[in-house]
């Protein structure tokens, strides 16, 4: 009976620990799962995070990528500044001083065509070599890649407007009756020339503001963003829906 007991106990006992071990790789299981996962937690979260117009790429990307995105964003500061200070002189000449364009071009080229002209042929009396013009090329695959991302902009913006009057999309429809509107108030303030020179300044200044304070600047497009969803839903129920509409399906007469 005693060596009986002892065989109970000990299959007893060894059944105990094979279940604690069990447990014990169970947990270890579950542990290194929980550990595994962890780290996938981050990226959820950050593909969460707001962008300011649905983006998914960096600002360098959604302009292109190229040198027109360098320069917008001040990659090359230097080009950069002497595009700004070009337009700028630009506006003073002829917005300030309200030179015309055509008088301007004219001016410059006869003076610089006279002072060459004079200097080639007055070199044999001062003794000194004739100037050296230099041949001057302009290259044309910048300005293809500038007609073609306009060309690809303007057709988008075509599809956009042919989409719109189509009767389709609403909400585009008074976006666009509304920028219009605000662009014919602030084209009565001023004419062409200022208002292509704000465009320029703004896409010098604005975008690279972005791209530093992106951060900072998305929570509060986020806020913004859901305030101008809730009022439009208040703006559809109270007026939209109450818009009478015709009738879809037409019977077909005889």
């Amino acid at each position: 009976m005693a060596e009986e007991n002892e065989n109970g106990g000990s299959k007893v006992e060894s059944v105990i620990e094979k279940v604690s071990e069990k447990i014990h790789a169970d947990d270890s299981s579950s542990s290194s799962d929980s550990e595994t996962v962890k780290p996938a937690s981050p990226s959820s979260v950050k593909a969460k995070i707001f962008r300011l117009f649905g983006r998914e790429k960096p600002v360098h990307q959604v302009f292109g990528g190229g040198k027109p995105a360098d320069v917008l964003l001040w990659r090359n500061k230097k080009i950069s500044a002497g595009f700004l200070g070009g337009a700028t002189a630009a506006w003073v000449f002829f917005e300030l001083l309200e030179y015309h364009l055509l008088t301007l071009v004219c001016y410059i080229l006869i003076g610089v065509l006279a002072i060459l002209f004079l200097y080639s042929n007055a070199h044999t009396f001062i003794n000194k070599h004739p100037p050296s013009i230099p041949n001057v090329h302009i290259p044309e695959d910048p300005f293809l890649q500038v007609v073609s991302g306009l060309t690809i902009e303007i057709n988008r913006g075509f599809a956009v407007l042919r989409e719109i009057a189509s009767g389709k999309e609403l909400k585009k429809f008074l976006i666009v009756i509304a920028g219009l509107w605000i662009l014919s108030i602030v084209g009565s303030w001023s004419n062409f020339l200022t208002l292509f020179y704000i465009a320029v300044v703004l896409l010098h200044t604005v975008p690279v503001l972005y791209e530093k304070f992106e951060d900072k600047i998305d929570p509060f497009a986020e806020k913004a963003w859901i305030e101008i969803k809730k009022q439009y839903a208040v703006f559809d129920a109270k007026v939209l829906s109450k818009i009478p509409k015709g009738p879809l399906n037409y019977k077909k007469t005889a």
